[in-house]
């Protein structure tokens, strides 16, 4: 028998050819905007279940404060300070407590091995992740400011001021909160770090700047939220100064993109580790 070379046989199987294909396109790379809505819906959904004593204990731990107040400050000046400063705590409660714990938590468990084999910007994860815990404060500050303005007896006219706020001051306390998660070496270290600053928040926030030493002043400068409780304190004034307003609450978007920026650094470290 003989053998005849298959490229000889009329309709006989094609040599393969020794030369490689050339490399497949990569796809697009994900957009920030479709990532972000993703992980706030994903956010949101797990968190759904926490949300009702979430809301009662950051709602009530900040009407209790105003509570107890009553019976301290004297005058409206005082008054302005107590109800911005508890209403805007309850924004400090989710966003530097509660987050410092869930990134904090996050990183210790492998969590984050998760997002990123996910196509998903590290942005989007922590823009994601703090807007949606920053979305649970709204109910919790509307109930405290209006429980605090009949308790001391000031206006609801400029109560929508409070729509510019929490999303400004909850960026900036939301950027601290996840830095604080993933960049402490331990979860315990990143929970007390979040309780730390929301200390900070209560006793720099709600309590009267005038009663303060200047070395605390200075540190209430400091502190990120104390502009957003300033900004809402100067809406109870008879005649508003709005370029002041305006001022503060952009001293809080200018802290709320830095703060997420090493936010987000802090994870893409954390991330590939």
């Amino acid at each position: 028998m003989s053998v005849v070379p298959a490229e000889v046989l009329p309709g006989g199987a094609r040599t393969v050819s020794q030369t490689p294909p050339g490399a497949a396109e990569l796809g697009p790379p994900a957009r920030l905007w479709p990532s972000l809505v993703a992980v706030y819906r994903a956010q949101l959904s797990r968190a759904r279940v926490a949300r009702i004593p979430l809301l009662f204990v950051a709602t009530f731990q900040s009407v209790g404060i105003a509570v107890m107040m009553r019976g301290v400050v004297d005058g409206s000046g005082e008054a302005r300070s107590v109800v911005a400063g508890s209403s805007v705590l309850v924004v400090a409660y989710v966003a530097l407590n509660l987050l410092s714990q869930y990134f904090g938590q996050l990183r210790a468990s492998g969590g984050l091995d998760h997002y990123a084999t996910l196509p998903v910007p590290p942005t989007a994860v922590v823009l994601g992740a703090a807007a949606a815990y920053a979305s649970f404060t709204v109910p919790g500050t509307l109930v405290t400011a209006v429980f605090g303005c009949v308790l001391f007896g000031l206006p609801l006219s400029n109560l929508w001021v409070l729509l510019a706020v929490i999303p400004l001051a909850g960026a900036a306390l939301s950027g601290l909160g996840a830095a604080f998660g993933l960049l402490a070496p331990r979860p315990e270290l990143a929970t007390l770090l979040g309780q730390l600053g929301m200390s900070a928040a209560l006793l720099l926030g709600v309590l009267p700047a005038d009663r303060m030493p200047e070395i605390v002043r200075l540190a209430r400068d400091l502190l990120p939220s104390t502009y957003g409780v300033e900004a809402y304190a100067r809406t109870f004034q008879a005649h508003p100064d709005w370029a002041a307003v305006l001022a503060d609450l952009g001293v809080c978007a200018g802290v709320g993109v830095i703060s997420l920026a090493v936010a987000t650094r802090a994870y893409r470290r954390a991330a590939v580790r």
